[in-house]
């Protein structure tokens, strides 16, 4: 593997096709790069931690229902899925590095004008639409385009490590949040999560590098390449690669698997688990303790996610992942109690190591199927994941304000993983190399 150096007079956007060898045993930039990706996302993850602790709290309050607070939140999600996509084009317009520091100080202040709301539609503004627009570009999106431009070998791997990023930052605030709900009031919890995307600013423009020819670099384990030309038109180019793939049959039972992720991921368990519990009596501070062991497992189920899907076939592990999660999805009503027993620690760890295992095996398939434009395609995959969980995230509040228990919408998803499972088996694989989707479609 060689790596390059800019011979005098070049620049960032026009590196030397003559490269000169990396000296060997350096450790190769884009591990550096993943690393500032991953802190990054673990700082903007403080905010997928709140919506569940502000369930009661906002409905003791302001007397919000829970179905109008989960509307927020499903306007969170839905943005969040929907923006992906065109921040992906972003991405390959203005850079990696302005658009997620646009995005992180969009959430900032976002989750910071919520202390100051007294009514339910600023609660829709600041949280659903202010910080869905900017959590939509940090969305994974972020962690396939990195993926797919620095590493040409380890790629599951690295999309595993970035993947789990997420359920660490969980990890990393969801208990203090916790804590400072239940102890000083919603407020304060808010402001640190304002604060904790503040913070990752300076990382992200000082140390992130758009492409490996920024550097002089190849890829790790690839061939060297100048870097491309910004791409203009960023909005017709993620509709012309939406327009393109969704001709295709993988598009839509990739799409579909997905929502259903989202549905009983995001939208149910990390949105009501916390309430739900709450509901059985126990506190929540301990429900939101069982949520961060989630993150915990989910790290080490995701990583190891990555590493299976360099070695099997991705479509196999997703249906093996649906399973599984709609088989614990059916027996969570059984296990909910005041206190924390056995078998909802057996749950809680089942669980976690499948929460988002989909995403590496996802990501594979988009790549094998739709090449250089894989990562915007899998912006239009995860929108549909965020519209699922938004879906569920809604109906949720409403079956629990209809009926007062959640238990089932736990039944209906647990039902929904099964037929995402036989979806995943259906989608066939594409063994011939293949191309962008724009090219495709301007020929």
């Amino acid at each position: 593997m060689t790596q390059t150096a800019p011979l005098p007079g070049a620049t960032p956007d026009a590196p030397s096709p003559a490269p000169a060898p990396r000296p060997v045993g350096r450790v190769h930039r884009a591990w550096s790069v993943a690393a500032v990706t991953f802190v990054t996302i673990i700082g903007a993850a403080a905010f997928a931690s709140l919506p569940g602790l502000l369930l009661d709290p906002l409905h003791k309050e302001f007397d919000w229902s829970r179905g109008t607070i989960g509307f927020a939140v499903s306007v969170n999600l839905a943005l969040y899925g929907l923006t992906a996509p065109f921040a992906a084009a972003l991405m390959d317009r203005y850079g990696i590095r302005r658009v997620v520091v646009a995005a992180l100080l969009v959430i900032s202040g976002g989750t910071a004008a919520t202390v100051w709301m007294t009514a339910s539609w600023q609660l829709v503004l600041f949280w659903g639409v202010l910080v869905g627009l900017g959590s939509g570009s940090m969305a994974l999106a972020f962690a396939a385009t990195v993926t797919n431009r620095w590493f040409a070998a380890r790629r599951g791997l690295v999309t595993g490590i970035l993947t789990a990023a997420g359920a660490s930052g969980q990890l990393v605030f969801l208990p203090l949040l916790a804590w400072l709900v239940e102890h000083h009031g919603w407020r304060p919890a808010a402001v640190t999560v304002a604060l904790a995307a503040l913070a990752v600013v300076p990382f992200v423009w000082l140390l992130l590098r758009d492409h490996p020819a920024d550097v002089g670099l190849a890829p790790y384990g690839g061939e060297y390449a100048p870097k491309p030309a910004p791409v203009p038109g960023a909005a017709r180019r993620t509709l012309t690669v939406l327009f393109k793939a969704a001709r295709t049959g993988p598009f839509w039972l990739l799409a579909g698997t997905f929502a259903i992720c989202g549905a009983s991921t995001n939208g149910l368990v990390k949105t009501h688990f916390v309430p739900a519990a709450h509901d059985h009596g126990m506190p929540v501070t301990a429900a939101a303790g069982l949520l961060a062991v989630i993150g915990v497992f989910d790290v080490i189920g995701t990583v190891a996610s990555g590493w299976f899907t360099d070695r099997f076939e991705p479509r196999r592990l997703l249906a093996v992942y649906y399973a599984l999660r709609g088989v614990s999805l059916l027996f969570l009503p059984m296990l909910l109690a005041p206190s924390v027993h056995p078998p909802m620690v057996f749950f809680i760890v089942f669980y976690g190591l499948d929460w988002v295992a989909t995403v590496p095996p996802t990501i594979a398939l988009c790549r094998e199927r739709y090449g250089e434009d894989s990562a915007i395609v899998f912006g239009w995959v995860l929108a549909s994941h965020q519209v699922g969980a938004a879906l569920v995230a809604f109906l949720a509040g409403l079956s629990r304000d209809a009926f007062g228990s959640y238990d089932p919408v736990w039944y209906a998803s647990g039902a929904l993983c099964a037929v995402a499972a036989l979806m995943a088996m259906v989608i066939r694989r594409r063994r011939e190399p293949v191309g962008p989707v724009t090219a495709a479609a301007a020929a």
